[in-house]
């Protein structure tokens, strides 16, 4: 699908162009949560309750674009410097979703 030259000239490079909702952001806001940790691909699948055949093929995707890496079996959020305001951005929309301004 065609954009507008409008947008093609000032849409931000550095965005992850990642729509909300699908599997490589699922992927991504579970390990950008747990920034601190790696996880196996079976603990991914758990996590984000993606069929454990497509959590491979969208961790392979996810590492072409520099968003994930990894070392042996385990899987970590890459260092790009985007992912620090996608984190913080994922993470202030499930608090917002949580927290006691929608307790009946």
């Amino acid at each position: 699908m065609p954009i507008s030259i409008d947008r093609f000239e000032n849409d931000a490079a550095g965005a992850l162009d990642l729509a909300e909702g699908t599997q490589p952001y699922r992927v991504l806001q579970f390990l950008a949560s747990n920034a601190d940790q790696a996880f196996t691909q079976g603990e991914i699948h758990e996590a984000t309750e993606i069929k454990r055949g497509s959590v491979g093929a969208v961790l392979s995707r996810l590492e072409a674009r520099g968003l994930v890496r990894h070392r042996g079996r385990y899987w970590a959020v890459g260092d790009d410097d985007r992912l620090a305001s996608f984190a913080a951005q994922s993470g202030a929309s499930s608090v917002s979703t949580t927290d006691d301004f929608y307790d009946e």
